[in-house]
């Protein structure tokens, strides 16, 4: 048994927020030195260059309290949040669950949040990292399109890049902004905003649900290709349960290995549907170099995990860095860019 496989079996005997805020407390302690890094990783998307393509999705650090220290473990960049304007509680507890059998979560935290003012703070002590910065809505939040125009004003000169979650299933209403007109208000807001703020340049990510079917899936693609929006992620958590083998049924979004196929299909599509013309973040079910490949020939240009980290532990980041830099230059490729989108038809 590994170092992590006992220790994981310590903390699988706490509740999974408990286990998490003491991960959380021991990162901040520790100050590991930067892996080995590999020239054939490294790219450059939207405009920020990436020592590699894997990073941490938002969810682990939703307060900004470790987001270097996950860095320094071997990712290329980290996702804070999401993160609220007002600070709020989330959802009643518990609202984490794990499937163990499946290697999978789900959760239904409901964007609790310190808030952005906790989060600027922090954030404003990160030194040359790559963070960005997921923003959601409050949940008595009257406007939600209001509340993310407030959040990219607020983080503009902070944060690496934002991150608009617009498909958490926890939230009430929140998925409903990936729809035909509210997605229209919502976009038009962002491009106003790009239009009357000359001083905001930063760029804006969108991130969807792997629930989405064609009709709206293809309106959002071609309407973010006219938008100011720089990037889409693909996936958030999925609402669908037809792909796990535990009956621990629970409301709430499901994440980890069941999420790979489903979310992997869904960036195929938008890859298609966008032309190859916008970069995309592939996240859902990584946990190898395999998946994470998988994920970059299927049209990401980054990919992002979170759930694999908790069932493989810290050296997974390494292990899937030197391997994906093995399967590349086995490939032919001399960088991971030219890999992106190889087996979309």
């Amino acid at each position: 048994m590994s170092f992590y496989s006992f220790l994981r079996s310590l903390l699988f005997l706490l509740d999974p927020e408990i286990a998490h805020r003491i991960t959380i407390n021991y990162l901040k302690m520790v100050r590991s030195k930067k892996p080995k890094s590999y020239n054939v990783l490294r790219s450059n998307v939207f405009g920020l260059n990436f020592p590699n393509p894997v990073g941490i999705a938002a969810g682990f650090d939703k307060n900004a309290e470790v987001a270097e220290n996950l860095i320094n473990l071997g990712f290329g960049f980290s996702e804070v949040g999401t993160v609220t304007p007002n600070p709020q509680p989330g959802n009643p507890k518990p609202r984490i669950f794990r499937l163990k059998d499946d290697e999978a979560i789900i959760n239904r935290l409901g964007f609790n949040s310190d808030g952005f003012d906790q989060v600027k703070t922090r954030l404003g002590k990160i030194n040359d990292s790559i963070v960005g910065v997921n923003i959601g809505a409050n949940k008595d939040s009257k406007d939600f399109s209001e509340d993310y125009i407030r959040g990219i004003k607020f983080f503009s000169t902070l944060a690496s890049y934002i991150t608009i979650n617009i498909s958490s299933p926890n939230t009430p209403g929140l998925r409903k902004l990936e729809v035909l007109e509210n997605l229209d208000v919502l976009l038009d807001k962002i491009n106003n905003l790009h239009k009357e703020d000359l001083l905001i340049k930063i760029p804006i990510l969108l991130k969807i649900s792997p629930d989405l079917e064609y009709d709206n899936l293809k309106y959002l693609c071609d309407k973010v290709l006219s938008s100011e929006i720089d990037g889409l992620i693909i996936s958030n958590t999925t609402v669908a349960r037809n792909s796990i083998t535990s009956k621990l049924a629970q409301e709430g979004g499901l994440s980890g290995r069941p999420l790979f196929k489903s979310s992997t299909l869904q960036l195929r599509k938008v890859y298609k549907y966008t032309n190859g013309e916008i970069p995309l973040v592939g996240v859902g079910g990584i946990d190898s170099a395999e998946k994470a490949y998988e994920k970059i020939k299927n049209g990401a240009s980054l990919v992002q995990l979170y759930t694999g980290l908790v069932y493989n532990g810290p050296k997974l980041i390494k292990n899937i860095n030197k391997d994906l830099s093995i399967l590349i230059e086995k490939d032919g490729y001399n960088n991971i860019s030219e890999a992106i989108g190889v087996e979309v038809n």
